[in-house]
């Protein structure tokens, strides 16, 4: 199919629908799952994580899963497998979750975007249990509120407003608080409940949260930003509300530094879908929510074309402002938009509403989103 994807997918989690079988919410269980929008492998036999978000809970594999439809092992966020409900019908708690949906490995332990309890969830070693209480809260004081922005109709260094993404790099910590239209970098890993952050962008100053800083899209404002990877130690930031993929050189450390590349639109001020026409082609973006990275290769989720994009590196980023990307999968070529192509069942090799994808070494693993399944993909 391409220079580094399989012609399919390798495995299969979920529930694999036949033949003339509507796809329709799936009753929780510890193989079927309800619009899985992140996973994270934390290392090439795994364990694996997948957030749940309809069910709202993550889901864990101790193992990298050998078959298709491989029932997990742990479920966070609900008294067992076949309970769903947010924060498991009762009020937050710290092995509670409500719409989780980024996910990542941080040290030894793992982070989520808990998304409508408006907070992040730390552990600081990986849970290997059912419903392991997290040890560390972001956004809220403690584990029992979960009020947007802590009830303040504004913003703060220690606030959050619908994150949707985390990201660990070197010690830093990224969060996507989207709700917010910003995106927040901790300079350390945080060690106290709703501890500061250090830098935002996005937004002239902690306390603002309008769409776009307040003023028309440009280098430095966001408008829905969704998730963080670092490439050839360069930040990349998806901005799914304005249809496009934000790329600064190296790692910003002053607040609301304007990223030097877009992907996606062919200025720092255009902002429409697939450019403005219905149909994409291989430089425009429509709502893309995943973003993960290789050694040579930057791959983005292009959610509501239901494909995923991939770049190869350039000798300088600078040479990226709304390139082209060299490779597409899950659709037949750059200018279809389908889900599962045709708007078919799913197969092997198509896509639907693909909100998450992460990377490690050989493996890419994509949340599927729209077909309420999560792929393993083996990458060369």
């Amino acid at each position: 199919m391409s220079e580094i994807f399989k012609e399919q997918a390798e495995i299969i989690l979920g529930k694999i629908l036949e033949a003339n079988e509507l796809a329709i919410p799936l009753a929780p269980s510890n193989i079927e799952m309800f619009g899985s929008r992140a996973a994270c492998l934390i290392s090439e036999n795994g364990p694996l994580w997948v957030s749940d978000t309809g069910h709202h809970r993550l889901l864990g594999w101790r193992n990298l899963p050998a078959t298709d439809s491989q029932p997990c092992d742990w479920v966070i966020g609900q008294p067992n497998f076949n309970s769903e409900g947010a924060n498991a019908k009762g009020k937050p708690k710290n092995n509670t979750l409500n719409v989780p949906t980024g996910i990542c490995s941080c040290g030894n332990g793992l982070a989520v975007a808990d998304a409508w309890n408006h907070r992040v969830l730390i552990w600081k070693t990986l849970p290997k249990d059912n419903n392991v209480p997290a040890d560390l809260v972001l956004g809220q004081i403690d584990f029992n509120s979960n009020q947007p922005n802590r009830g303040s109709l504004t913003a703060a260094a220690d606030t959050l407003n619908w994150c949707y993404g985390v990201f660990y790099y070197q010690g830093k910590l990224f969060v996507a608080d989207t709700g917010n239209r910003r995106l927040l970098i901790w300079h350390q890993l945080p060690e106290e409940n709703g501890q500061s952050a250090d830098v935002v962008l996005g937004q002239p100053d902690m306390q603002s949260r309008d769409e776009n800083g307040g003023v028309n899209a440009n280098a430095s404002t966001m408008r829905w930003c969704h998730d963080i990877t670092i490439w050839d130690n360069n930040l990349v930031v998806t901005d799914a509300g304005n249809n496009r993929v934000m790329i600064w050189q190296g790692i910003p450390t002053e607040n609301n530094t304007p990223c030097a590349v877009v992907l996606g639109q062919e200025s720092f001020d255009s902002v429409e879908m697939n450019q403005g026409v219905y149909f994409p082609k291989a430089n425009s973006l429509s709502m893309p929510y995943g973003v993960a990275a290789t050694q040579d290769w930057l791959l983005v989720t292009d959610t509501a074309n239901s494909r995923l994009l991939a770049w190869k590196k350039p000798q300088s980023i600078l040479s990226l402002q709304g390139a082209y990307a060299d490779l597409v999968i899950g659709q037949n070529d750059f200018y279809s938009k389908g889900e599962n192509r045709d708007y078919g069942l799913p197969t092997r090799d198509s896509l639907n509403w693909s909100y998450g994808i992460n990377v490690y070494k050989n493996t890419a693993v994509i949340a599927d989103s729209g077909n309420n399944r999560v792929l393993l993909w083996k990458i060369s």
